[in-house]
């Protein structure tokens, strides 16, 4: 269960915007596509997500997450213990993630695409 919450985070939370207002679209809004890969640790190997960013928020249907991602694209986001942090521009972007299944730490990277 921690495992599947693991990479629910990486390939759905790594770019929430809580600061930003919401009756503004930002740069980043629209559909993107979250391929998720483990590198070390007993997580699931990788995954891939669609997510929908609206006025900067991300939505995913299940995920508690919190997080940010700054008009220059600087992604933050945490969700049960687990953390991601990278970089978007433009129509692209990737970053790094950490977190623990059964206790044990496992990190990776993550690559995003808008659609």
């Amino acid at each position: 269960m921690r495992r599947n919450r693991i990479c629910l985070f990486v390939a759905t939370s790594f770019f929430a915007a809580a600061a930003a207002p919401t009756f503004a679209a930002q740069p980043y809004d629209g559909q993107w596509n979250v391929t998720v890969v483990t590198k070390s640790g007993n997580c699931e190997p990788s995954s891939s997500s669609t997510l929908t960013i609206t006025e900067g928020r991300i939505s995913a249907p299940g995920a508690a997450i919190s997080g940010t991602i700054g008009r220059e694209g600087l992604v933050r986001v945490s969700i049960n213990g687990a953390y991601a942090n990278g970089q978007l521009s433009g129509n692209s972007g990737s970053g790094k993630w950490n977190g623990a299944s059964a206790g044990v730490p496992c990190s990776g990277r993550w690559e995003a695409s808008r659609q």
